[in-house]
Parts: C-alpha cells; sequence; structure tokens
C-alpha cells in the first residue's frame, strides 16, 4: 500500500494526488498544484508509492488504478478530485468510470488506457503537456473536452533543457492554468 500525506481543509471537498513513476508529490508541478488547491480550501490527499517493476502496461494500468481507487475508497467527500502526473495518469479510467473531475499533467497519450479515458471524460478535466514530451499529444488533447494547456517545447518534467529561467516561467504558467482551473470548479 502507498504511504499518504494529507493537507486537512474543507471535507466536502477532497483531491487525490497521484504521481508519476519517478516525480514525487513534492515535485514542482505537483506541489504547487497541492498548494492551489489547499488554498482554495480542498484538503489535499498525496500519495506516494513505489510502482513495482512491472514490464506489462495493463498489469502497471491496473496497478495505479488500484492504488487510486483505495484512496478514493477512503474518503466520504461530497466532491472528488483526481490529480496525476504521468504514471498517474493511468488512472484516468477511474476518473472516467467515477465521472471525476481531474488534472493530468503530461498524460501517456500513447497508452491506449490513458487515451480512451481521455476521450470519453466528460467532468472537466485539465490536460497539460509539452511539445519537447514524447508521450505528449497534443492533437489528441485537443480532441478531447478537456481544458488543454500545451508547453512549446516543454519535456516530461515540463522543462526546458538547459534553461532554469523558462523552466520555472512554464511552471509559472502551468501554476496559474491550474488555479484558473480550480477555481472553475
Amino acid at each position: 500500500m502507498a504511504d499518504q500525506n494529507r493537507f486537512e481543509a474543507d471535507p466536502a471537498r477532497v483531491a487525490i494526488v497521484l504521481p508519476g513513476g519517478y516525480y514525487t508529490p513534492a515535485r514542482p508541478l505537483l506541489h504547487f498544484t497541492g498548494a492551489i488547491l489547499h488554498a482554495r480550501g480542498w484538503t489535499v490527499q498525496e500519495v506516494w508509492w513505489e510502482p513495482p517493476a512491472l514490464s506489462d502496461r495493463v498489469a502497471v494500468a491496473g496497478w495505479v488504478c488500484d492504488q487510486a481507487n483505495a484512496a478514493l475508497d477512503r474518503e466520504k467527500a461530497e466532491r472528488l478530485l483526481l490529480v496525476g502526473k504521468s504514471l498517474g495518469t493511468f488512472a484516468a479510467s477511474v476518473a472516467v468510470e467515477r465521472n471525476l473531475p481531474a488534472i493530468w499533467l503530461t498524460p501517456l497519450c500513447g497508452e491506449g488506457h490513458v487515451t480512451g479515458a481521455l476521450t470519453a471524460a466528460t467532468a472537466p478535466t485539465l490536460l497539460v503537456g509539452g511539445t519537447g514530451d514524447p508521450t505528449w499529444n497534443g492533437d489528441l488533447a485537443r480532441s478531447t473536452k478537456a481544458e488543454v494547456l500545451e508547453i512549446p517545447g516543454a519535456d516530461h518534467g515540463l522543462e526546458t533543457e538547459a534553461d532554469p529561467v523558462n523552466s520555472a516561467d512554464i511552471l509559472r504558467q502551468v501554476v496559474a492554468t491550474t488555479d484558473g482551473f480550480v477555481a472553475r470548479l
């Protein structure tokens, strides 16, 4: 079972934050997304995990969905939100099954489990990716009902190589877009 960090606010609104494979909730994109949610009154439940070494993508997707469902099942809130980065976006199918709003940072657009869920989602959804990320598909993202932020040249960490100032500017853009999205929920 994954470890949990919880930041209490409104018990009726809980956001579950799912990390990437190597991208913890303490890293900037997830840290600031959690900070935005908390500042806007959401209780934030961070999931910290060490994914199993599974070479079968179907098994990995199932494991991520199990983690997301377990975190959601522990909540009694009236409103739930899923946030995921990279590997965590395998839980997009959980968001669709439960009709939950979601924020997906660098979704794995090449994975059928993720792609199918992104195109099926009807609840408010924010997709954020960069054109320098081989896992991002801007055309797919724009074909969904989701709000989309596409960052030119940004890689899978939503950064640009050898340009930390630009990477900080990208982070600010992601944070501002996420804040606007959360404000409209």
